[in-house]
């Protein structure tokens, strides 16, 4: 079954976020990992949210995430988000 990663941040270091941004891309496609959206002023229509930036991507399942997150190229890329972002990183279950 199909799960979704959700990001949401505001990043804090623009210089370390484009690093991040530099090592995580290839990641991605080493993975299979599909991007399916990404918005940098993401439009809030119910709610408040400090996080204006959105990501969601899909794996084929949670093992599959959990292959691309524990994997060593994206801890190293990782590293970088978390030195220059705030916000939060979901994982949801499809149907």
């Amino acid at each position: 079954m199909a799960v979704y990663a959700i990001a949401q941040s505001r990043v804090t270091n623009p210089d370390q976020f484009q690093h991040y941004l530099a090592a995580a891309g290839p990641t991605l496609d080493a993975h299979g990992v599909k991007l399916l959206a990404l918005d940098e002023a993401a439009t809030i229509i119910e709610g408040e949210s400090s996080y204006p930036r959105l990501v969601i991507l899909e794996f084929d399942s949670t093992e599959h995430f959990h292959r691309w997150y524990d994997s060593p190229e994206y801890t190293a890329a990782r590293r970088h988000r978390l030195d220059a972002a705030v916000g939060t990183f979901m994982l949801v279950q499809g149907f």
